[in-house]
């Protein structure tokens, strides 16, 4: 017995390692840089003076970004709890045969990169592609109307490039439903939507809640959407943090912007789980 007392720990060393080196290394570096000098410079470098007013700097100067960050995320996420819903209710209850290769649809995205799909929206929303010629055609949009460089854009590109993120968890958890406590619900008189309103969705939460963290979590700090669909009135905070990064070379406004990012995340995220009653997934 004693000879498998630590074999739990051996088995999550290499996690623990991976955590450590991908993870926790990256984070303290970013934390470090957050808490520069704000007087250095690339060029005569950066001195660790914990110079704290870094954070209400980056927040205040940059507000617009994160709140329009934060909005974009939160409305594509909606949007993808909507559609993603339907679309795994639809696979994992109607699909029969199909499922597989519905799945497989799902992913298939993922066979080519975040880049060229996102270019891909950008011919498709183009002012001379065929969504502008048709919504002008029929007159639901103005001769010199467009879908580039509008918040729809964004949040269009943002849509597609996560809403597997949140078909796959929604799935799987739909799956796991036994289909006997719905055939119950039948029984006791439950209309479909009674039904669906009492048995399946509460069923169904871990996965709702698995697929919006999956989703807007990385749609807030996304900035290819709103480089290549957007225009400046749409950039993100993430387009303001690549800048600061490789452009202005102002590494401590860049710090303490992301790890405010961070932060404003991580806080939702807790008040988020904690709301929908699911506090074991912390």
């Amino acid at each position: 017995m004693r000879r498998g007392k630590y074999t739990g720990y051996w088995l999550m060393l290499p996690a623990a390692l991976w955590l450590g080196v991908f993870f926790v290394i990256p984070f303290y570096s970013l934390l470090a840089t957050s808490l520069y000098d704000p007087e250095g410079s690339v060029l005569t470098g950066y001195d660790v003076t914990y110079h704290v007013a870094n954070f209400w700097d980056a927040f205040a100067e940059h507000w617009d970004e994160l709140w329009r960050s934060l909005w974009y995320a939160g409305v594509a996420t909606m949007i993808c709890a909507v559609l993603g819903y339907v679309l795994a209710y639809a696979i994992a209850f109607k699909a029969g045969r199909w499922r597989t290769l519905l799945l497989v649809l799902v992913i298939a995205p993922f066979f080519t990169s975040f880049l060229v799909r996102t270019l891909s929206w950008k011919l498709i929303l183009a002012d001379d592609g065929f969504i502008v010629d048709t919504l002008q055609t029929l007159h639901l949009m103005g001769e010199d109307g467009r879908l580039l460089a509008t918040p729809v854009a964004v949040i269009a590109g943002l849509v597609y490039n996560f809403l597997p993120f949140m078909v796959l968890p929604l799935y799987a958890s739909l799956e796991k439903i036994d289909g006997r406590l719905v055939e119950a619900a039948s029984d006791l008189y439950a209309s479909p939507a009674r039904g669906f309103l009492k048995v399946t969705l509460p069923l169904s939460m871990p996965g709702v809640v698995a697929g919006t963290l999956l989703t807007f979590i990385p749609a807030a700090g996304d900035y290819i959407n709103a480089q290549l669909l957007g225009s400046t009135n749409q950039r993100m905070v993430g387009n303001v943090i690549q800048d600061l990064f490789t452009d202005t070379g102002d590494y401590a406004a860049a710090g303490a912007l992301s790890v405010t990012l961070m932060a404003i995340i991580v806080a939702m995220v807790v008040v988020y789980i904690r709301k929908a009653g699911t506090e074991e997934l912390l």
